[in-house]
């Protein structure tokens, strides 16, 4: 049974996901701001969690940034601001996934099961565990990347992405490919989502970026030689 901590401070919305998360047979808990959320985490471990951008006390997004600091647990975030501005920052926090309210609570649990597909496959790749590209070399088992022995500091989704497109490597992925590998859904994303994603990638590789090839027409391939 798969454990949810759902947080937002509107007592109603917890009270209809719930109804919802325990009828598809999730153990739920919940809390109503940040600071609820972080003492909870700290104290039991949960599969996924379900966290509102706008709450008193702490907001989702400081809460978000607190929780990365000793948990990887995958996380959708709430909102009522739909600006793409937000979902990127969000995502840039380590946000699996967005929506914005209001939303369909079948939605939600569909979300749910595809973050929690994706991320139990990338907690199963066994025959990885350490992959070196040159300079760069990718540690599976503990998602940590270095370059020249330096770790670099990777976003969840830059991780997610770079793992994938190394596991293929050589290979044009198109954008849509990713879109489903890394994000776990092709309808509700788009080729901003991805392209911008490669852009901070890029960014965070520094001197190794140009192994990040745009395929044209196409959409991206990890090129290197081990």
């Amino acid at each position: 049974m798969n454990k949810l901590l759902i947080v937002d401070d509107e007592q109603h919305i917890r009270e209809v996901i719930r109804e919802y998360a325990e009828f598809s047979g999730y153990e739920v808990d919940e809390a109503s701001n940040g600071f609820e959320a972080i003492d909870k985490c700290r104290n039991k471990s949960y599969d996924i969690l379900i966290i509102d951008v706008m709450m008193p006390k702490l907001d989702g997004f400081s809460a978000v940034k607190e929780l990365r600091k000793f948990s990887d647990t995958p996380i959708l975030m709430l909102s009522a601001r739909g600006e793409e501005y937000d979902k990127l920052f969000g995502f840039e926090m380590g946000v699996d996934d967005y929506v914005v309210k209001p939303f369909s609570p079948k939605e939600i649990m569909a979300r749910l099961q595809v973050i929690l597909k994706r991320h139990k496959k990338q907690q199963n790749i066994q025959d990885e565990e350490i992959m070196e590209f040159g300079e760069l070399k990718i540690n599976v088992p503990s998602h940590v990347v270095t370059i020249q022995g330096k770790k670099v500091d990777l976003t969840p989704k830059e991780y997610d992405l770079l793992l994938y497109l190394a596991l293929n490597k050589n290979i044009a992925i198109s954008r849509d490919q990713l879109l489903d590998a890394v994000w776990g859904y092709d309808f509700f994303g788009d080729d901003r989502t991805v392209d911008t994603h490669i852009k901070m990638l890029r960014s965070s590789l520094s001197g190794l970026r140009n192994m990040i090839v745009t395929v044209r027409g196409v959409g991206y391939k990890f090129e290197a030689h081990e």
